[in-house]
This record gives structure tokens, sequence and C-alpha cells, in this order.
């Protein structure tokens, strides 16, 4: 019943339909855990009488009398006019362009009307303009009640053909709620009664329609739960794969204490306590029975190349072979010329494959993987390729592990299972990084290595703009060079916010005539982005302007200037993250932000970055203020778009663990829990072999 097209379950328009395919939703199922996004509470009907100016009501009344389709010659509309009436008073109602209203309102009709009132002077009455209205009936579904609000779309064009409305779902939802009873149990009971859980179809309907508040905070704890329960079982159903079928082929490698001090006396500078700890927990996972899985997150500029570098070595030194996977051949390049800075006094040679190497040279470093000649290669999606093959891989370093499809990283099995470190600069606090990547060991570089500069954050208001350009001139003048960052590629008529191609244009032949100034954004070609970012890097523009796509951890250090337009646009974590695109040298460096609205909630993110310079105390804040959905970008960062729960509930987060690791202790495999079993492949996008 669940999988029954929406087409046959509900009466519609082709329209309607096709909108609601492109909001995923194609069946009854589908329609059913599509939960609202908040409530609002219209149980407390409003006496007429006490009806205030602008202030939001649920009255409840019978109609006195109604006209309709009064045409509106100058305005090109029908209007609805109806009185209401309770025992206290009578109201004005008015409905513009819905003259299908006076076959559904009649004379004498008992309604409940939701809306803001406002008075009007010329009548001298309160009027409701558009309410929202229903008929009094057993139950109701848009008001005398916890009210659902959903996702929308066309939020803003009400007249939009096949607009889906919150009204029009709670329409078409409320005769498919018996359809929840067919929603399967898949939790174990022992966990529904351990956390004190409503059964999973209970949860839908209540979700949807409460009955009470009480049912209402039930049913969202129990939703809530199932999403972090899955992510985390997930997460460790993945764990324990790995680990077993590594076991077949595991790299162990027994730590060598005085191969890693003498690496790190040959260090320029000293390492902080956070690297040394992270560079002992990878070296400790070496010796398992399993391949080492560890994510190694680091603020920007915490120094992970160093302890990636420290990793590499022992691997190679104790007989195996060591890659470095980055997402683009800027940042791959980067890495090269790091390691080698790294390794070089200790004769290992670091070697570079990427897509422009050419292809005699391809062939060469392809033999060289093979035979075992080449101790370390760094390079992009090209090391990834079907026809790469190493003589004995020992470990895989991944920068930025979700710019990389799942197919690519499951290439990296068919080398004999190497030892993994992922690399990221996302912060990410240690709660919802468990959560997010429980499947591996945690690492966390949270102390800056010394001498590393503050960037002096400001905001900027308008009326400072043009003093702030003459500032960038001079400092342009003495050598440095600037970032420019736009929330949008091209100009909105709907957002009055900086887009990248105008103020390129904008930039270059009004304020920065006698500049060199450069544009980056998503919409260009590969290759077109590549050499824009590689003419930066080199000092052939003096400006960037560019959308977010500016990569992550990029080292140019020239550029001490990052300004950021629509500041309050992007996220604490975001802004950190533009930030860290500058400091990278012996120059102050200086962000500017420049907000295109200054609310208090903008004004509160803004001024969190002008006051820490850390990024795991960014993202705690952006965390509580936005959720994790708005802070990292789920389609960027992999971070899944929770309906229900909050990565925020710490004590649900733990509770759910628990559970979850009690699951995989006693049934690993879970080939006791079959629907359970379904349910983590389906939500978590893992392959399981039934």
């Amino acid at each position: 019943m669940l999988t029954q097209p929406l087409s046959k379950a509900i009466r519609t328009t082709p329209t309607h339909l096709r909108r609601l395919k492109q909001m995923g939703l194609e069946s009854v199922g589908d329609l059913l855990t599509y939960f609202p996004r908040r409530y609002t509470d219209k149980r407390e009907v409003t006496p007429i009488i006490e009806v205030k100016d602008k202030e939001p009501v649920v009255l409840r009344g019978k109609i006195t009398s109604i006209t309709s389709n009064a045409r509106n010659f100058r305005r090109r509309m029908s209007i609805t006019t109806a009185l209401i009436s309770d025992a206290t008073g009578t109201i004005e109602a008015v409905w513009f362009n819905q003259p299908y209203l006076s076959q559904q309102l009649k004379k004498g009709s008992e309604v409940f009307v939701a809306g803001k009132a406002r008075f009007h002077m010329k009548k001298g009455n309160f009027v409701l303009q558009s309410p929202e209205v229903e008929l009094v009936a057993e139950r109701q579904i848009h008001a005398a009640r916890i009210v659902p609000v959903y996702h929308e779309t066309e939020l803003d064009n009400p007249k939009a053909v096949g607009r889906i409305s919150s009204k029009w779902i709670r329409e078409k939802l409320f005769p498919l709620l018996p359809f929840a009873e067919y929603f399967e149990e898949f939790l174990p009971e022992d966990i529904l009664s351990e956390h004190n859980l409503i059964s999973y179809s209970e949860a839908v309907r209540h979700a949807h329609f409460p009955s009470s508040e009480k049912k209402l905070q039930e049913a969202t704890h129990r939703l809530a739960f199932n999403e972090l329960f899955l992510l985390q079982l997930a997460a460790l159903y993945k764990r324990y794969w790995w680990r077993k079928e590594g076991e077949k082929h595991v790299k162990k490698i027994t730590p060598d204490w005085e191969l890693i001090k003498k690496f790190l006396e040959g260090l320029q500078w000293p390492l902080t306590g956070a690297q040394k700890r992270s560079i002992y927990e990878i070296i400790k996972d070496f010796e398992q029975k399993y391949p080492m899985s560890r994510l190694l997150e680091g603020d920007v500029g915490a120094g992970k190349t160093v302890v990636a570098a420290a990793a590499a070595f022992h691997v190679i030194r104790s007989g195996y072979q060591v890659c470095l996977l980055a997402p683009t051949e800027i940042l791959a390049r980067q890495h090269l010329k790091t390691l080698r800075e790294l390794l070089t006094p200790h004769s290992i040679q670091v070697h570079l494959l990427v897509g422009s190497t050419p292809e005699k040279e391809k062939k060469e470093i392809r033999s060289s993987l093979k035979s075992g000649e080449i101790q370390f290669a760094v390079g992009t999606h090209a090391l990834l390729q079907e026809k790469i093959g190493f003589q004995e891989l020992g470990l895989a370093i991944i920068d930025e592990q979700h710019r990389f499809g799942v197919k690519q990283r499951e290439l990296l099995k068919t080398h004999g299972s190497p030892h993994i470190l992922n690399l990221t600069a996302t912060p990410i606090p240690r709660t919802l990084a468990l959560i997010l990547y429980g499947e591996q060991e945690l690492s966390i570089l949270d102390e800056m290595p010394p001498g590393r500069q503050k960037i002096i954050t400001r905001i900027v208001t308008e009326q400072k703009r043009n003093d702030a350009y003459s500032w960038i001139s001079k400092q342009i003048e003495s050598g440095r060079q600037a970032f420019v960052i736009c929330p949008l590629v091209a100009e909105s008529e709907k957002l009055d916010i900086k887009a990248a191609t105008a103020e390129y244009e904008r930039l270059q032949e009004h304020i920065f005539p006698n500049l060199r100034v450069g544009l980056l954004h998503g919409q260009m070609k590969a290759a077109d982005k590549e050499e824009q970012m590689k003419k930066f890097v080199q000092g052939e523009l003096e400006i960037l302007v560019s959308t977010a796509v500016v990569e992550v951890g990029i080292d140019v250090p020239n550029a001490t200037i990052m300004v950021i337009e629509g500041a309050e646009r992007f996220g604490l974590a975001q802004l950190h993250q533009f930030r860290g695109r500058v400091g990278r040298g012996i120059h102050q460096s200086y962000c500017l932000l420049f907000p295109s609205s200054y609310s208090d909630t903008a004004m509160k993110r803004l001024s969190a970055l002008t006051k820490y310079s850390s990024g795991f105390k960014l993202a705690e804040i952006d965390l509580q203020l936005r959720g994790p959905g708005e802070v990292y970008g789920t389609s960027q960062s992999g971070i899944p778009d929770l309906k229900m729960a909050s990565f925020g509930d710490l004590p649900l987060v733990k509770k759910a663990r628990e559970a979850a690791e009690k699951i995989i202790e006693k049934d690993p495999e879970l080939t006791q829990y079959t629907s359970l079993r379904e349910k983590v492949a389906e939500n978590a996008n893992i392959g399981i072999d039934f």
C-alpha cells in the first residue's frame, strides 16, 4: 500500500504530480514521510470582539453573508467577501482570486478562519485579508489544532501553477493517514521499551496531525531517535565490515618510535601537542589486525600535512608505498611541494600524477608504481583509474574525502585494503563528527602551530565601502593580492545581493581599472577554473572574484585580503574557511565582511567571526544557531539533511549511539534484524547483500 503511486492515491493535476516528483515524492510512503518543518498552535479561538490590529488569530463563527466574483477590473481580479459573526461581534473576510470559495462557503456555514486582521480606516472596522478558512468538522485540518507547516514550492509566487503549499499538502495527506499502519516496525522491542518510544506507524501519524502536544512530543522524539540511531548503526556496521574484510589483506606495521623521533628531529619547527597525539594514534593503528580508517580533522593552518607526512614516512620505511589523493590539480601540486620539502631530506622521492601530466610521463609513473620503484605518489582522480596498480600500497591519504565519489574510494580496496587516512579542514565538533564519520577513528588538531598570525576581521558597513576600496588599492600597490567572494554566480531579480559575474565587471571597469582582476565560479569548465586559480597563485592576477568554489586549503602566501560580500548568507564555518585562504604568508592579513542584511541574527553571527579565530568554536556557535544542514551544506559536505532530529541534541545523540553499539556488539552482521538491515541499507545508501 505504501508503494502505491500518488497519481492513483490522490486527486490532483499532472502539474502538481510533476512538482511532487521534483520534491522526491512519488508514492504514498514518500508523502507520509514528508514531515513538517515546524508547527503552529491554532487551538486557541479568539472572540471577534478581542481581535487586535496585525495580530494572528483563529476565529470561529457563522457566515452571515457572502458575495463572490465581484470583478475588480482595475486590478483584474475576482473578490469574495464574507461577514463572519460569533456571540461577540462580526468581522469581514476578503479573498482574492479564489472564486471556488463561493461553492464551499454558504450563508449559515460554521467556519474557522485564521490569519491577521487589519483595521480598515475608511470602513472603520477590522478586515481579514485572504485568511485560511475551513468548515467546522468533526476533525479539523487547518485550524483549531496543532497545525503542521511543510516545506513549500514557489514561496515567492502564491499564484504559481502547480504550487505545493502547506495547505495543499495537509489536504492531500489527511485522508492518507490510515496508510501509516502499513509502516513496519524495525526497532527491536527492547530498544522501544528501554527508550520509551512509541511505534513507528503511530509516530508518523502524530507527526503530521498530533492529537495533543504530548503526542507531538512522543512522535518527534521517536522519529528523531530513528534518524540518529540509523546513522550511527550504519556507521558502525560499515566499520565492522571494513575491519572484517580488511583482516585478510592488512599490512601490519610494528610501530618504530625511534624512526618517528628521527623524522620529527628533522623538522624546522616544533609540533603542537595535538599533532604529536595524532601521529601517535595513527602509528598505533598500523599494528591492529585490520586496516586503519581514521579521519584527521584540523582547523585551517593546524598542520595536517606534516602529520600525514610522518605517517607516510613510517609506512615507506616499513617497505610499503603511499598515495595521496587531492580533489584538484592545484591542491595536489600544493601537497607535492610541502611533502617534497618534508621527505626529500630523508631520500624519499614524491611523484605527481594528475590529468594534465603528459601521457608519456603517465605511462612511466604507472610502470614505476607497479614495480614499486615509486614510493609516494600524489595525484587527483587520475590516481584512481583502473589501469593504476601498486606493488604494495600500504597507506592512502585522502584530502577532503567527500569530494571523491563512493565508487572512486572503493577502488582503493582493489589495492589490497591499504590503511586509510582522511584529511578534512572543515571544523566539525566531536559529537557531530562521531555521528557523521562513526565508521572511522577520529584525530583532531585543535591547536595552532606557534607563530600562526591572527587574521584581523572587520564588519564593513555600506557607508565605509569606498574607504575600504581605497585601502585595498593601496595594499595591492604594495604587492599584496585579494580575494572577493560573492554568494551568487549571476544577478537575481529576487535577491538584492552581489553576484560574482556582475561584481567582476564592476570592479574591473569602475573600481580597480588598473589592476588585473580574475573570475572564478562553479559554472565554468574545470580546466578554466584551474587556469584562473593557477594565475592567481602565480601572481598574474591581483584580485580574484569568486563564488564559494574557491579551493579549501589553497595556499597563496601573497594573498592578504579576503572580502566577503553578502557575508550573512554564509555559515560561520564557511566564512572561517574563506578567511583561512589568507594569512598564509609573512604579511598581516585581513578579512572584510560586507553584509547585505543587518538583522540581529546576522550581526550576532558575524560578530562571532570577528571575536573568535577557532574554527571549532565557530562551528559550535553556528551549529546552535542554524543546524548542520545550513552550517556545512549537506550537498557539499556529505552531511545528511535531518528531518526531525538535531545534531545539537547531545543527550539523544548519546542514547542513539549507545543503542546502536549494543546492537552491533550483539549481532554485528544484523542477521537477527532483517528489518533493521533493510532500513540501514535504505537510509545509509549501503550496498548490503541480502
